[in-house]
């Protein structure tokens, strides 16, 4: 009788344990459809997946607890399915899982303390005929630019359209021009502006203003809203990220789809409760460091 008893304790501890290894794999694919949830500055969409996950375990386990097995193996083979074909890797799930535990996001993602904006009243003559150039470039209507961004929004982070929405579809898009961009100089002594059709057609080469009129054009293609900024010697787009709460969604998107650069902090301004996201050619993730803090001119798209 004790060694019956013994049998069915042992059974019962073995289904339990695979039960909670079940929450392990089950709870990640949930957040994938669950939408960002912002308390404060934590990130706890995750944290109520798990909690999802382990009452649909319960309960497999209270209705036929030998059920638990095969839901076991069903997810687990699910998710290494995923790794394998699509953007959902296991690497996703271990990030989702790193990023529960981490402090907060103001100590995640650090504000930029030291960004201020330049817009003199009179703009120099240089300055003056660097934004009328850059500005007649921008063009979102362009079929071969409208073509080239859809089918590259839809090219990275499909699974996670659910979740995050549209923002998905503007990081897909930036990941490919900056992963792709070449760095191409202008004619000694001559400034050259490429229309975005243009550096499409060349194979993405150009220099910094090729690359921002290019990204502009692109995301303005699919509806996001953007600016460039002008620097003494640079200039770099920033996307419109809206207010805090939608901004702190966009982080939460930032740090789990571009986890594989390890990056401590997003670069970022805010003005009067509005988000732009540096998005400049010299990081391979949104919110790269600034090149440079001050700006002689902003404009807006």
């Amino acid at each position: 009788m004790t060694d019956e008893k013994t049998t069915i304790f042992a059974k019962k501890l073995l289904l339990n344990t695979i039960g909670l290894l079940t929450v392990v794999p089950l709870a990640p694919l949930i957040n994938r459809f669950f939408p960002p949830v912002i308390i404060g500055y934590w990130n706890v969409d995750l944290l109520i997946s798990i909690i999802i996950a382990f009452l649909v375990v319960r309960l497999i386990l209270w209705v036929f607890r030998p059920l638990i097995i095969p839901a076991f193996l069903l997810f687990s083979g699910f998710v290494v399915y995923s790794h394998f074909t699509s953007d959902y890797t296991l690497q996703s799930m271990i990030t989702g899982y790193r990023n529960l535990v981490t402090k907060s996001w103001d100590v995640r993602n650090v504000k930029e303390k030291d960004l201020y904006l330049v817009k003199p009243g009179l703009f120099d003559t240089g300055v003056e005929k660097a934004v009328k150039g850059l500005k007649a470039k921008i063009d979102f209507k362009d079929s071969v630019v409208r073509n080239f961004s859809i089918k590259h929004s839809i090219e990275f982070f499909d699974d996670y359209h659910k979740k995050y929405g549209t923002t998905v579809r503007y990081l897909s898009l930036f990941k490919h021009i900056n992963s792709n961009f070449k760095y191409v100089s202008d004619p000694d002594r001559d400034e050259y502006y490429a229309s975005p059709r243009e550096t499409i057609e060349n194979g993405l080469g150009g220099d910094c203003d090729d690359y921002t009129i290019l990204m502009i054009s692109c995301l303005k293609a699919i509806g996001a809203k953007c600016r460039m900024v002008l620097t003494e010697n640079h200039v770099y787009p920033e996307l419109y990220c809206g207010d805090k709460k939608r901004f702190t969604e966009t982080q939460e998107a930032i740090a789990n789809l571009f986890a594989e650069f390890n990056f401590t902090g997003l670069y970022y301004r805010e003005e009067d409760g509005h988000y732009w996201m540096n998005l400049d050619y010299t990081a391979h993730h949104p919110g790269g460091p600034y090149v440079d803090n001050k700006a002689y001119a902003i404009v807006e798209f």
